[in-house]
C-alpha cells in the first residue's frame, strides 16, 4: 500500500498541476505569481543594482581609457598657448579698429587731374569748374570802362609790389668796371703775291696750326688787300701789315715796313 501511494505522487508531480484539476492549477499559477513577485525586485531597483556594473570599467578597457586622457604637462601647455593667443587676438582687435577709425573718419586722398598741369593751367581749370553767377547785362562803354579800371587796379598792384620788392632788396657792392684799355691793332705778316694796283698791294697770310682734336697740323691760306702809300713792295716781298680804317671797298689793311725783298 506504502509503494501504491507513492507511486501516485510522483505521477502527480510529473503531471503537474493540470492532470489535478482546474482548481489546482488555478492554486499553483497564485503560488507562483507570489514566490515571482517576491524573488523578483523592483525595475528601479534593479538598474540602480546594474548601474554601478556598467560603470566599473572591465581590465581591458583600462589601459585604453588611460592612453586617451591628457598629460598634465600637455594639459599645462594647451592653456599657456590659448592664454597667449587671447592677448594676441586682442592687440589684434584694438589695432583694427583705430585704422578702421581713421579709414572712416579720413578718407584717402585721390588724385586729381589737375596735379601734373602747369600753375596756368590749373587755374584755368579750377575757374572753368567754379558756378557761373550771372552778372548784369552792360553796354559796350560799361564794359569797356570796367576792363579800363581792372587794368589800372592791377597796374598798381604790379607797382606796389615791385616798389616793395626793391624797399626789401639790399644794395650791393657789385663788381667794379672793367679798365677799358686801348684795342690793339691786328698785325699780320705775309708774303706780297701782287703789286700791280696803284698805292695798293695783296698779301697772301700762311697760317700753320694744330687741330685742337686730331693733333694734325692744319695749314691754311687767306689774302687781305693793304695800301702802299709810296709804292715800296713788290712781288715776292715779305711784309708786316697793321689793320686800320676802311680805305676803300676791299682795303682795310696798311704796310708798315717791308722785312725781307724777294730774291
Amino acid at each position: 500500500m506504502a509503494e501504491d501511494e507513492t507511486k501516485k505522487d510522483e505521477k502527480t508531480q510529473d503531471e503537474g498541476p493540470e492532470a489535478a484539476g482546474p482548481d489546482a492549477a488555478a492554486e499553483a499559477s497564485d503560488l507562483t505569481r507570489s514566490d515571482t513577485s517576491t524573488s523578483t525586485p523592483p525595475a528601479d531597483e534593479a538598474s540602480e543594482e546594474e548601474q554601478p556594473k556598467d560603470d566599473v570599467p572591465e581590465a581591458d578597457d583600462a589601459p585604453a581609457a588611460e592612453a586617451d586622457a591628457p598629460a598634465p604637462e600637455e594639459e599645462k601647455a594647451e592653456e599657456s598657448e590659448a592664454e597667449a593667443e587671447e592677448p594676441a587676438a586682442d592687440e589684434a582687435e584694438s589695432a583694427e579698429a583705430p585704422a578702421a577709425e581713421q579709414s572712416e573718419a579720413a578718407p584717402a586722398a585721390e588724385p586729381s587731374e589737375g596735379d601734373d598741369l602747369p600753375w596756368k593751367e590749373k587755374r584755368r581749370l579750377d575757374r572753368s569748374r567754379q558756378p557761373h553767377k550771372a552778372k548784369p547785362s552792360q553796354t559796350p562803354e560799361e564794359r569797356k570802362a570796367a576792363r579800363l579800371e581792372a587794368r589800372g587796379r592791377k597796374a598798381a598792384e604790379r607797382r606796389k609790389g615791385r616798389a616793395d620788392a626793391k624797399g626789401k632788396r639790399t644794395p650791393g657792392t657789385g663788381t667794379p668796371p672793367a679798365e677799358k684799355d686801348a684795342v690793339a691793332a691786328k698785325v699780320r705778316q705775309g708774303i706780297v703775291v701782287s703789286d700791280k694796283g696803284q698805292k695798293s698791294i695783296t698779301v697772301r697770310i700762311d697760317v700753320v696750326r694744330r687741330h685742337p682734336t686730331y693733333e694734325k697740323v692744319v695749314r691754311n691760306t687767306r689774302t687781305l688787300h693793304a695800301h702802299d702809300e709810296r709804292n715800296e713792295a713788290g712781288e715776292g716781298d715779305t711784309v708786316r701789315v697793321v689793320e686800320t680804317r676802311p680805305l676803300s671797298k676791299t682795303k682795310r689793311w696798311r704796310l708798315v715796313e717791308v722785312l725781307e725783298r724777294a730774291k
